[in-house]
């Protein structure tokens, strides 16, 4: 049996799960987003297999649901999908983080460079950095402090103007948030990078576009380099 729905009880007594007659479209949302913060925090670990049939009983639907999530969630790079094994939690490796990593480095500066440019609105990268700084040290609060770096980032580069820039980042968003907290379940580095962020954030809204593409630069190299300091993951 596993751990996520215990760790997820919360999120399924929501009022998208309770009351009112549920559509198929918010059922599918919450147990995606179940799905993804047990990977997240390791309650489905690497390499577990994803039973639907499992999966829709302890979460109280049908397979649908379960089935259109783990659909969603291969997409994005956090599942696989295999004709004899079924789904898999993704494994993560130093491979995964150097490819990932390496096409960040390419686009992800340029994004923020122009977005500092453009003049975009970046009160929402102010706002994801308040919800990484609040979460709490525990196995939960790891997967929101992931997520809420991952929206960070996102905030930085959404704006850049290339509709096509942004999505080839956004494909990269939820490999991002895995490598993180695997790398944190080695070594919890997310105070220094949580700096790291606060220092770029000020470059930005200072509107110096060149300082924020370096300081993000080196951030996105410094993470790669205290995982591999640390033993890889």
């Amino acid at each position: 049996m596993y751990d996520i729905f215990h760790l997820m009880s919360e999120v399924m007594a929501s009022p998208v799960f309770s009351g009112q007659p549920r559509s198929l479209s918010s059922r599918g949302t919450v147990v995606l987003e179940a799905i993804k913060h047990a990977i997240l925090t390791g309650a489905l670990p690497p390499g577990r297999q994803l039973v639907e049939t499992e999966l829709a009983q302890q979460l109280g639907v049908s397979k649908t649901p379960v089935r259109e999530a783990l659909k969603t969630l291969a997409g994005a790079g956090l599942v696989t999908m295999s004709e004899y094994k079924g789904a898999t939690v993704r494994t993560v490796d130093d491979a995964l983080m150097e490819w990932v990593y390496d096409l960040r480095l390419l686009l992800e500066p340029e994004a923020v460079s122009r977005t500092v440019e453009r003049g975009a609105d970046l009160a929402p990268a102010a706002e994801a950095l308040r919800r990484a700084d609040t979460a709490a040290d525990s196995a939960s609060d790891r997967a929101d402090r992931s997520l809420a770096n991952r929206d960070f980032h996102r905030a930085l580069y959404a704006g850049c103007g290339n509709p096509l820039l942004v999505s080839t980042l956004d494909s990269l968003r939820d490999q991002t948030a895995l490598i993180s907290a695997a790398a944190w379940e080695r070594v919890p580095t997310w105070e220094a990078e949580a700096e790291e962020h606060r220092e770029i954030l000020r470059a930005a809204q200072a509107g110096s576009a060149a300082e924020a593409a370096e300081l993000l630069r080196a951030h996105v190299c410094g993470f790669v380099e205290r995982v591999r300091r640390s033993g890889g993951l």
